[in-house]
């Protein structure tokens, strides 16, 4: 019974995956069009973050299209299929849960953000409203 609930969700998520990732190239939002500036300040902050994710992860899709619609530059890792990747998140958060948001801040301070919801309110309170200081660096928890 057990070896066939295993190749049931299998079965599922192969074909379920690319239907998501299909529906989420043709309904991709648009991002924010801020002055080069300002992107240019929000580039530089977000080159200190790595989102590990799954490529079909629901979760980590609803993140990474609040990423393109502040039009925020983050770099991802597969944590599915890169091992370097999977155990650099293992080794320092204990578990291998995507989606994940490593956060490097201006002093060399390492803070990781798993849950969708808490990284979407991360990125959209430091960088969605237009009045928001794109310096700060508010981290919820360092690990």
């Amino acid at each position: 019974m057990r070896l066939f609930i295993r190749y049931f969700f299998k079965t599922v998520r192969l074909l379920l995956g690319p239907v998501l990732l299909f529906t989420n190239w043709i309904t991709t939002p648009r991002g924010i069009i801020r002055d080069p500036a300002t992107q240019r300040d929000i580039d530089a902050a977000t080159s200190r973050m790595v989102l590990y994710r799954f490529k079909t992860c629901p979760f980590c899709i609803k993140v990474q299209r609040t990423c393109k619609r502040l039009s925020l530059t983050i770099a991802s890792r597969d944590a599915q299929h890169d091992i370097a990747a999977r155990n650099e998140l293992l080794q320092a958060t204990g578990k291998v849960q995507v989606p994940c948001l490593k956060v490097t801040s201006s002093d060399g301070s390492v803070s990781w953000l798993q849950e969708s919801n808490a990284i979407i309110d991360y990125l959209q309170g430091r960088f969605g409203s237009e009045t928001a200081d794109s310096s700060a660096e508010a981290i919820p928890h360092t690990k």
